[in-house]
């Protein structure tokens, strides 16, 4: 049943906000909910409470916002006042209806839902921003950032910020040199920023070097000397005095190199309606001193003193520190670097052993934090001429057969030389110097640029069967001698035939004879085998032979062996050592669910052409039939190598994996798992899903391996392992914690104390850190610097009249942005000779705890019982005695 308390929605007349009426709709009695754009004039109505029960003579408004919410005597529910978004977005009233101010219905409830309207312009953090450039800074590298905010609902396009560079001050050529990110509002250097921003021309000094006023006029000597002319009335002096002290003061609000105008727009700058905010941004440029040399090319074995300086950097901080490290590892390192950024070289190079280095030179402040960006510079070695030609092989052997046409090839003579590849001093030239048997020389021609050794005439083996060379290879200033050796061979005119006899009354020959002398053989056969499908890879099947009747110990005799059929998937090989023997091996594992039979043609072929008109026949090659049998094999993995990497707080129960394997005999199997260091895995043995069963925690262990098990579900003795290699990604679960909570500083030589925090998450989660003091504001007595990633220096500024501790909030960020603040305490002390805080005895005040001092009294108030006891026990003791002594009187 509903109650009687009947909800209507009546006109949103008099200030309606779209004037439309609403009169006579109907609405449920359940909790309502209507919507109201912020600003709405007053009065606005809302409902009208329609009540049927008798007696009711009033309403009640209780809730949130019942102060800008009014209900009339008759059941109007209005507005008394207009509704900021900003303030509040969301309001809950409960009415009830009275009678005599007693509830008779109700409550029911109104929930307002207060609707954003865009009345909120944009505004900037700061009215104004000053920022340092360097002179060609790389375009899209933000150097200084914009920040804006805008009251507006964050969720509606109201507050959906767009930023952009309105003008730029000067603009003397009409292009812009900086651009703005719209979305984020940090500022770069445009393409044309990068070429052309330049930085006014200062004085340079190098490290340590006195930067006075005396150190100023005498390098102002050196450029402009002028004897006659003091340097106070020389107007030039007085000119370069102002820019320096301009340089040494910088002041980018004062005397800015450009202002840029940006400005802000909600409504994502895309509507006429949006709403704006603008905000400066001085700019000083200022020069790069941190300029790349160039590549840097130094001659092998250059002969003078080292070290000898090859180049020079210099960093835009003056108290730099430079170090120079190898971007590739190497043993030798020739290269130092100076204090004042001068590369030395320190021995002499050689190219044939290294022709590149790659330089990285670093510049740091004292804690080794990066000042300049590292800076990688090339050194090239030049080459010199310093290496002779080498003959690759020490006696190159060529075979040609005999009556081959005049030009034939021989062969090509190998040379080389370690100089450098592309230059005159690796320019070979090649020539025959001297021949054997000297009857037949003009017989061989040679390439003087390629090596190639051509025949100039037939060569009969009746003749001469071995030619001897002797070839020259030279560079522009060094030659060597080369050994050749042309043999003159046979003609291939004999084929290589497997088991040459009889064919057709050979046993293991196939022949179809169709007339009494015409048969058609088809080659030796070796019959058939029997292998099983788990014989090893490597394993000899058979043996084959074949012999050729040419010339022994040539390429024409020389017996090569080829599967030409049915061996599709390359599983079988044929080894041989070319003297007619080969051996049929597997060469890939056997599988019988693939293949259950395979029949091989194997033939004998000579590495030497045929002589014309000869070609190779049936009596060249062999068949092998082989069956393979079926063998009860272990389940197989799907996958050789299994790693996951998973989140640290993935949730409980979430699958990490689903291991694969099949039988290939179509088993049913079954998986488990062993070696979880942890106990936070489990897994399926069915499916073969490893789950996370326990809460997984990359800080107490990042990377483990679980062995996992397919087995055969009926024979477990056939099975397959495999390691799974796990790895916990990090999640920013971790605040970093202040390593040492507390610290003196001596009164007599205070100095800086290092704050130090520490992060169990991993990168990016974890260093650098940031370091502030928690109100986030300067402190008066306290400098709190940043020295590297992890560490902090805090300074005193101000030394106490006494003795005290401070209680310092410091909030400490990891690289996320996420921290918390901690008490660091720090006692500022008058120390001893030996540097510890001291404290007067009088100082020492017996102050005990509550403990104690509950103790204590105990102990007393015991003491005094104890006390009070004997005293009772002597006193009666004594009243007995004089007792006693008056009866004896008497």
């Amino acid at each position: 049943m509903t109650p009687m308390v009947h909800l209507c929605l009546l006109a949103l007349l008099l200030s309606s906000a779209d004037g439309s009426s609403l009169e006579g709709k109907k609405v449920s009695f359940e909790n309502m909910v209507v919507e109201v754009p912020e600003g709405t004039p007053v009065p606005y109505v809302l409902y009208q409470f329609q009540v049927n029960h008798p007696g009711v003579n009033g309403f009640r408004l209780t809730g949130e916002g019942s102060d800008a919410v009014k209900i009339s005597e008759d059941g109007w529910l209005y507005l008394d006042k207009p509704l900021d978004w900003s303030h509040n977005d969301n309001y809950l009233i409960a009415v009830d209806a009275l009678v005599d101010d007693k509830v008779a219905e109700g409550p029911i409830y109104v929930t307002i839902n207060v609707l954003d309207v865009n009345n909120h312009a944009p505004v900037f953090n700061q009215s104004y921003y000053t920022a340092l450039v360097r002179e060609n800074s790389p375009a899209g590298v933000p150097f200084i950032r914009v920040f804006a905010s805008d009251r507006d609902d964050p969720s509606t396009p109201n507050a959906q910020l767009r930023y952009s560079l309105v003008s730029q001050i000067p603009n003397r050529e009409n292009s812009l040199l900086f651009q703005v990110d719209p979305t984020t509002g940090e500022i770069s250097t445009s393409q044309q920023g990068e070429q052309s921003l330049t930085a006014s021309e200062t004085i340079q000094y190098a490290r340590g070097e006195d930067r006075g006023v005396d150190a100023l006029k005498a390098k102002f000597d050196d450029y402009c000397p002028a004897p006659t002319i003091p340097h106070e009335e020389n107007p030039f002096f007085t000119c370069v005095e102002r820019a320096e002290m301009r340089r040494r003061n910088l002041n980018p609000l004062e005397d800015p190199d450009y202002t840029l105008f940006v400005r802000v727009q909600d409504m994502g700058g895309a509507s006429e309606t949006a709403l704006s905010g603008n905000t400066r941004v001085h700019i000083v440029v200022q020069p790069n001193l941190w300029v790349n040399p160039g590549r840097i090319s130094i001659r092998e074995h250059a002969e003078g003193s080292y070290p000898r300086i090859v180049a020079k950097v210099q960093s835009n901080d003056p108290n730099a520190v430079y170090r120079l490290v190898q971007k590739d590892r190497e043993l030798t390192f020739p290269f130092q670097i100076t204090e004042d950024g001068e590369i030395l070289l320190t021995e002499e190079l050689d190219r044939e052993e290294k022709d590149m280095y790659i330089l990285v030179a670093m510049a740091e402040d004292e804690y080794q934090n990066q000042v300049d960006p590292p800076m990688e510079i090339q050194v090239v070695v030049e080459d010199v001429n310093d290496n002779a030609p080498v003959c690759v092989n020490e006696e190159s052997v060529f075979e040609v057969q005999e009556d081959e046409p005049v030009g034939s090839l021989v062969g090509q003579l190998l040379a080389h030389d370690d100089d450098e590849e592309g230059t005159l001093n690796a320019l070979l030239t090649y020539t025959i110097v001297s021949q054997e048997p000297t009857t037949s020389l003009g017989s061989f021609a040679i390439d003087a640029a390629s090596g190639r050794i051509q025949a100039l005439r037939s060569l009969q083996r009746r003749e001469h069967q071995v030619y001897k060379l002797s070839v020259r290879v030279s560079d522009p200033a060094y030659s060597a001698d080369c050994k050749v050796v042309v043999k003159v061979i046979d003609v291939n005119n004999e084929l290589p035939l497997f088991e040459k006899n009889d064919v057709r009354a050979h046993r293991n020959v196939c022949c179809i004879c169709v007339c009494v002398n015409m048969c058609v053989c088809c080659g030796v056969q070796y019959g058939s085998h029997t292998l099983a499908e788990d014989v090893d890879v490597g394993h000899t099947v058979l043996s084959i032979t074949a012999s050729d009747a040419d010339d022994p110990e040539s390429g024409s005799s020389y017996i090569e062996f080829h599967i030409s059929e049915g061996n599709d998937d390359e599983v079988f090989a044929v080894k041989t050592d070319g003297k007619g023997v080969g051996h049929l091996v597997i060469a890939k594992p056997l599988d019988f669910e693939t293949s259950t039979s395979y029949k091989l043609k194997i033939d004998a072929r000579n590495p030497e052409p045929l002589m014309s008109g000869l070609e190779y026949g049936s009596e060249s090659s062999t068949y092998v039939s082989l069956s393979v049998t079926d063998v009860d094999e272990a389940p197989e993995f799907m996958l050789d190598m299994l790693d996951v990497s998973v989140l640290e707080n993935t949730t409980k129960g979430a699958v990490l994996l689903t291991v694969e394997a099949k039988d290939p005999e179509g088993k049913e199997i079954r998986f488990k798992m062993d070696s979880d260091p942890k106990g936070w895995l489990e897994m399926d043995a069915a499916t073969g899903q490893i789950r996370t069963k326990d809460k997984l925690d990359r800080e107490t262990l990042e990377t483990f391996e679980v062995k996992v098990t397919a087995f055969e579900k009926d024979n477990p003795d056939k099975y397959d392992e495999r390691v799974v290699s796990m790895r916990l990604l990090d999640v920013n679960d971790n605040v970093p914690k202040l390593t040492e909570r507390q610290a003196f500083i001596c009164v007599q030589k205070p100095e800086a104390v290092f704050i130090k925090a520490r992060d169990a998450d991993g990168p990016p989660f974890s260093q650098p850190f940031t370091f502030a003091f928690a109100h986030g504001k300067k402190s008066h007595n306290w400098d709190l610097q940043v020295v590297d990633g992890t560490t902090a220096k805090l300074t005193l500024k101000k030394t106490p009249t006494e003795d005290k501790t401070f209680s310092l909030p410091i909030n400490i960020k990891d690289n996320s942005g996420m921290g918390v603040t901690q008490a660091f305490d720090v006692h500022v002390c008058t120390c001893t000779e030996l540097g510890y805080c001291y404290t007067a005895p009088a100082e020492h005040g017996f102050k005990y705890g509550l403990g104690p001092t509950i103790g204590i009294l105990a102990g007393i108030l015991g003491f005094c019982a104890i006390v009070f006891v004997i005293v009772i026990k002597r006193s009666r003791k004594q009243k007995k005695a004089a007792t006693e002594e008056r009866n004896a009187l008497m």
